[in-house]
Order: structure tokens, then C-alpha cells, then sequence
């Protein structure tokens, strides 16, 4: 598998995103985490890391270094010192002990879609873009499992498993991220809908990432059997032992585990064994609206507890609705709406389909239809992940961001309807979409970034979105991490002894804070 080793070019949504950078560059007032005041390098460090990599795997150029310092969130560019290009995990190794020795910061990068700031180098020092560690070893179909570099993006593996009757399903849901020349400006867009297609793997492991099939196949956590890690000194860590991939372990602690969510601040990702699954032979998809959101979720509910095989319940409350239903000219009514996919065999889908539809009629809601071929199945998920234009296109000219908070299942239509109503008090712009069966759903608030006022305002509505999400129960972020912007919500959410327990792991493994410094903690 080859890539081009040329610097890449800031994305179009970047460019797009830096106006809201610079409105959110007043970070005192917004509690965001100031850059300056890096220390410099040692004399002859950057000639040390050439001697490494080669001179054309390492930059300071500062076009470089700010395309390197921030990923596709709200915070301000934080570029590195210096970035370098490993194409190998020794020479990862020889550089970490290079900047260990010289007590410099390291943050890892991969493609640079993250959502919380997860590569914005707050303290300097070197970015180690990953990009170009690309190969993809020890398939083995009877084991259902491969291994993958940080290079290797969800669309490349799947692309690679062609044919092979197995797939990689855990893939992020905000395409919103994903470059494109523009916003599409026609219904018809095509297959603008791949959500998170070049997220990296390895990136995604690191930061817990999720996404609309995790109902049925799991979040990154349970699908990584095993993460070869470069440790902030240099060593090599195989969390499951050199070469291992079982099923299931109960050996000691579950080191991979850890390090799924570390976001970069224990050590480098530099390989991860995933857990593949069968292609299913059959699969339909459906929409239903619904007279509540209680309506849908008590839906959502007993379908998970009909046990019927479903892959993917999103759930769109009536503003989103709406808005992809004009967007991509659906003819949808205004009314919360689920999505549902069922995969299966062909013998039993049709039973689960009359369950189901059953089960949506029970709760109020309209009837169904089923689509089964490609193209049809496709347009309606295409509707669906074009859910970050489609709520763009409510104010148009307006930059966009995304929530994250996670509830109990049975808490979610009362913690729906309050966010609904702080909304509208705060006079913010905010369509939900969300895996519903998973309890997990993001606002998309779409806002003035030109204006400082309403910046603030979408930053204290985050802040009480995440509290209203910890006292029911939930978490404040259920697939993009924590990063810079949620550190205060963590330590609410874990409390004292928690995050105790978290930096006494942290101080374990990075006793001088050199790894991803500034992050989760």
C-alpha cells in the first residue's frame, strides 16, 4: 500500500474553520489552554532528528508546523516546534528516546480529524505525523483479524478486504470532517456520505472512536485485540504480548484497554490488531417517524430488546429532520424520525422486518417501507450523513460544531427535551442527530463565528449540555474524546479519586509529562 509522500495541503474546512479559531483564540475567556511561553529546542536537536529520519521526513517550515498544530475543532492553532515523518516503528522508537533524553514534548499525528484538540501541540516540541507508517500485515481470515499502521484509514482497509467476505465496521459518524471541494449544492451529491473514510485507524483506537454501527459491532475498544505502543522513553510495548491476537484474555491488567482513549498521552499507537467481522448477506434500512422523541426512544427500546439484529437506530429530532429532508429533498414529515438497518440472512430478514415494523407501529409511529438494493439503501443513509450540511444550510455562512454527550437509554428523552429548551433560551442554532441505541447524540450548533457573543454563549450551552449529561448519568463525551476542551467535565465526571488514579498512570508511564502534555489531564 503506497501514499504520496508529499506535505499535504490544508484542508478546505480548515481554511473555513480558522475565522472561529481566531473568535475562540480568546481562550482566558473561554478557559482554552494558551500556547505561548514554549520553551526552545536544544542546540543541534533538529539536526539530531535528520540524522533519524533523513532531512526530507522533517520540517520547521512554519506553513508546516501550523498545519500540524490543530485538528478540526474550535480551538486555536498550537503548532509544534518541528515536525517529523517516521516510516518505520524503530525509528519511532529512536526519536522518542531522542526527545526523551532532551525532555522535549511529543504529540502524535494522523490525519488530523479530531474534534477536541487532541494534536494541538499546547507545549511545543516535535509532531510525529504517522501518516506514512501505511502497512497492512497479519490478515488472517480464519481468525477474523488484522494489523494496521496509524497510515491506514478505515475506507484503505475496507478497500483491502474486498472480497474476502470481511469488513472493519467501526467508523466515525460526523462527516462533516471529511474534506470535500465544497458543500454539495444538489441533493444527487455522491457518496459525500463515506463518514469518517480517512480517519486513521490507529487514531481512531486512541481516541475511543465510535460511530452508527457500534449498536451491533461495538465502539474501537472491544474490536482492538492488541496495540503495539512506543512508550514515551523509547520501548516497545505489545499490550497483549508480541504477536497475540485472541478472542479473549484474562491475563492480568488489560493493558490494551488503557490505551484505547489515551489520546496520545501515554505513548505512540503504532500498530493495532483489529477484530474483523462477516459481511452480512442481507441488509434493508428503514424510516419512521415518530408524534415524541419519547415515542422514538421507547421504539429504539424494544426493538434492542426484541433482540432483532439490527446494525445501525439513528435518531434526527424534527429541526434535523427537516433539514436533511430539504436538504436532500426526501419529502420527510417535521417530526423526530428514526433510521433503522438490519443486517442478517436472507431467510430472516423478512421475519425481523414484520417484528420490527410491528414494534414502530406500537409506538405511534408512521408506516415503513423497506429499502433493500444498493442505490436505495445508500440514498437514504446518504441523507443521513449529509446531516452536517443540511444543518449548515440553516444559516448559511455560519461555521458549525458539533456535541458529543452520552446518557442511559432511559434517561435520553428527558435529556433531549431539556437541551431542546436551553436551545431555544440561548437562542442558539442546534439540529440533534444521534446513534440512538447507544444513547449517544451530538447538537450541531451552527453559529456567527464573527461574533464574540455568541461564541460565549455556544461555549456556556456546551458546558450545561455536559452537566445535564453527567447528572443523568452519562458521560461528556461518548466518542471524540476528551482533548483540551472537556479536561474540567472529566474531573466532574470521574471525580477526585479518578482522576488521581489517572495520573498516577500518566506519572507511571510518563513521569516527565512529555507525551501529548496538556490533554485529558
Amino acid at each position: 500500500m503506497s501514499q504520496s509522500r508529499a506535505v499535504p495541503m490544508v484542508p478546505f474546512l480548515s481554511r473555513c474553520n480558522m475565522a472561529l479559531r481566531r473568535v475562540l483564540a480568546l481562550a482566558a475567556a473561554l478557559g482554552r489552554r494558551s500556547c505561548c511561553s514554549k520553551p526552545s529546542l536544544p542546540p543541534d536537536f533538529v539536526e539530531a532528528l535528520r540524522t533519524v529520519v533523513g532531512a526530507p521526513n522533517v520540517s520547521t517550515a512554519t506553513a508546516v508546523r501550523e498545519q500540524h498544530g490543530h485538528d478540526e475543532s474550535m480551538h486555536p492553532c498550537a503548532p509544534p516546534d518541528v515536525v517529523v515523518w517516521p516510516q518505520a516503528v524503530e525509528q519511532v522508537q529512536e526519536l522518542a528516546a531522542l526527545c526523551h533524553r532532551s525532555r522535549v514534548p511529543m504529540v502524535p499525528f494522523g490525519t488530523g480529524t479530531g474534534l477536541e484538540g487532541g494534536v494541538n501541540a499546547v507545549q511545543g516540541g516535535v509532531c510525529f505525523d504517522l501518516s506514512r507508517m501505511d502497512a497492512i500485515a497479519e490478515l488472517s481470515l480464519e481468525d477474523f483479524s488484522v494489523a494496521v499502521e496509524p497510515g491506514v484509514t478505515h475506507k484503505a482497509l475496507n478497500k483491502h478486504l474486498r472480497g474476502t467476505g470481511l469488513w472493519f465496521p467501526v467508523v466515525p459518524a460526523v462527516s462533516m470532517w471529511e474534506w470535500t471541494p465544497s458543500p454539495p449544492a444538489s441533493p444527487a451529491h455522491p457518496l459525500l456520505a463515506d463518514p469518517g473514510a480517512d480517519a486513521s485507524l490507529c487514531g481512531m483506537a486512541a481516541t475511543g472512536a465510535s460511530g452508527t454501527n457500534a449498536v451491533r459491532y461495538g465502539a474501537m475498544r472491544p474490536n482492538v485485540l492488541n496495540l503495539r505502543v512506543v512508550l514515551p522513553d523509547g520501548r516497545l510495548l505489545h499490550t497483549a504480548g508480541p504477536g497475540r491476537h485472541p478472542r479473549k484474555r484474562a491475563a492480568g491488567y488489560d493493558l490494551t484497554s488503557l490505551f484505547v482513549g489515551s489520546e496520545g498521552t501515554l505513548g505512540f499507537l503504532t500498530q493495532a490488531t483489529l477484530r474483523l467481522h462477516p459481511l452480512p448477506e442481507a441488509s434493508a434500512v428503514t424510516i419512521a417517524s415518530f408524534p415524541s422523541v419519547g415515542a422514538a426512544v421507547a421504539c429504539t427500546v424494544q426493538v434492542l430488546q426484541a433482540a432483532v439484529p439490527v446494525a445501525r437506530i439513528e435518531f434526527l429530532d424534527e429541526v434535523m429532520a427537516d433539514a436533511c429532508s430539504r436538504f436532500s429533498e426526501m419529502g420527510l414529515p417535521v417530526a423526530a424520525t428514526l433510521l433503522l438497518e438490519l443486517h442478517g440472512s436472507q431467510r430472516s430478514l423478512a421475519e425481523q422486518q414484520q417484528q420490527t415494523e410491528e414494534i414502530v407501529h406500537q409506538n405511534g409511529g408512521s408506516s415503513v417501507a423497506w429499502a433493500e438494493g444498493q442505490e436505495e439503501r445508500e440514498r437514504l443513509w446518504s441523507m443521513r450523513h449529509n446531516a452536517w450540511y443540511a444543518a449548515l444550510a440553516l444559516r448559511p455562512g455560519c461555521q458549525g460544531y458539533s456535541t458529543d454527550v452520552c446518557v442511559p437509554i432511559s434517561r435520553l428523552p428527558d435529556v433531549v427535551v431539556e437541551t431542546k429548551q436551553d436551545l431555544q433560551a440561548s437562542n442558539i442554532t442546534g439540529p440533534m442527530v444521534g446513534h440512538v441505541g447507544d444513547g449517544n447524540f451530538h447538537c450541531i450548533l451552527v453559529f456567527n463565528s464573527q461574533d464574540p457573543e455568541e461564541a460565549q454563549r455556544i461555549h456556556a450551552f456546551t458546558e450545561r449540555l455536559g452537566r445535564r449529561a453527567l447528572a443523568a448519568g452519562g458521560t461528556c463525551t461518548g466518542e471524540h474524546g476528551v482533548g483540551l476542551g472537556k479536561r474540567t467535565l472529566l474531573q466532574e465526571e470521574l471525580g477526585p479519586e479518578g482522576l488521581d488514579t489517572l495520573r498516577s498512570i500518566k506519572a507511571a508511564l510518563d513521569p516527565h509529562n512529555l507525551m501529548n502534555p496538556g490533554k485529558v489531564l
